[in-house]
């Protein structure tokens, strides 16, 4: 039977545009966030104003809906796995969700699952520590928070106090990522293998190339792995699978989202079936879609300029729209503050270097700033 009311924890981007194609096919959908006016409040039929980590109000989420999902991994596992012993459908599950949630946990269940990752300790740092080495915060982290690389001894001060891992800082030649959706039957989709580009300053994904520009050998490799992470996790929903492609052309995992992933937002113009029509349908028992590229995508983030603050103001949004294969989106968010997700544009043409040439013109001219300056 087709689950028609959706309940999705958390209001932000990724839920708004999970939301615009569970519409589309007529769902009803609640969501549960702290904000009144977040981006997802403005579309969702019903909004429960509520913390994440409050469990009268998860309850009350479970309570109106026929299945629930999420659009952040920080919420708490323990409470949902409490309303999933209740019969409460939670995709994916709060199982699967709690090993991901842990990033040492998640890095220790692919590599026991003899899937390529960097190397991981959990050892204090010292004088004897290999560096340079990558620092993880073991919770909570998203957008490069919660990363640090250290060179050297000398850089202690900047370690992170709380629960962490250490990981071998990878040479790498890209990195990559791919959209992998599984049904509750085990059936898989894949999605083109993208490359990430991140901003050096904010460590945040800034541009998305699709398809990579890898051959199709590393092209396979890599998707095989990615399908044996999400397996090895018992993952049913749409998960965002990060992996470096090695100088010596191994593939190591990153990490793992167990969401709808800013690596594949181009799939709502380039691929027939969107990363999030995709989630709607697993979650609601629906057949999964085509995800046939249909045409060379880049992606670009659109994030707060440096310097600004208060409400959006965005700037050559009509000289941007006049450049043919573009699509636009504002999240709406009702402040910006600098280095905050506030949109993406997404370029199709026919070919990947045409694209690209079109974005770079793009990050000269859209601006998103704020009425105050700081």
């Amino acid at each position: 039977m087709i689950k028609k009311r959706i309940g999705i924890i958390g209001g932000g981007q990724l839920a708004r545009m999970s939301i615009q194609a569970a519409k589309q096919m007529g769902f009803f959908i609640t969501i549960l966030d702290p904000t009144p006016e977040c981006p997802a409040a403005q579309i969702a039929d019903a909004h429960i104003v509520g913390d994440l980590y409050d469990a009268a109000k998860l309850e009350q989420l479970a309570k109106v809906s026929d299945v629930l999902t999420y659009d952040i991994e920080h919420i708490d596992v323990e409470i949902l796995k409490q309303l999933h012993q209740q019969g409460h459908i939670i995709y994916p599950s709060p199982n699967t969700l709690a090993l991901i949630q842990d990033k040492l946990l998640q890095k220790q269940t692919l590599a026991d699952n003899n899937i390529p990752v960097p190397k991981f300790e959990t050892a204090e740092i010292t004088t004897q520590t290999k560096f340079p080495i990558v620092q993880k915060a073991r919770y909570g982290g998203y957008d490069g928070k919660g990363v640090v690389i250290l060179n050297s001894i000398d850089d202690i001060n900047k370690a992170l106090s709380s629960p962490s891992m250490l990981e071998e800082r990878i040479d790498f030649e890209k990195e990559l990522a791919i959209i992998i959706a599984r049904t509750a039957n085990g059936e898989i989709a894949t999605y083109p293998v993208v490359e990430m580009v991140f901003d050096e300053k904010t460590n945040i994904c800034d541009i998305v190339a699709a398809p990579a520009a890898i051959d199709q050998t590393t092209a396979e490799h890599a998707r095989k792995i990615a399908i044996q992470s999400v397996e090895a996790l018992d993952g049913i929903g749409v998960f965002g699978v990060e992996m470096f492609l090695t100088k010596s052309g191994d593939i190591l995992v990153n990490e793992i989202a167990p969401r709808p992933h800013n690596s594949g937002h181009y799939t709502i113009e380039a691929c027939i079936t969107s990363q999030y029509e995709q989630l709607i349908r697993i979650i609601s028992g629906l057949p999964l879609g085509s995800t046939k590229q249909l045409k060379p995508a880049v992606m670009l983030n659109l994030l707060g300029e440096e310097g600004y603050t208060g409400t959006p103001q965005i700037e050559g949004l009509t000289t941007a729209l006049k450049i043919p294969g573009l699509s636009y989106h504002f999240y709406d968010k009702l402040s910006t503050h600098p280095f905050r997700k506030m949109g993406h544009i997404t370029i199709l043409d026919n070919s990947l270097n045409q694209a690209m040439t079109k974005l770079e013109q793009i990050k000269d001219i859209l601006k998103i700033k704020g009425t105050d300056t700081i």
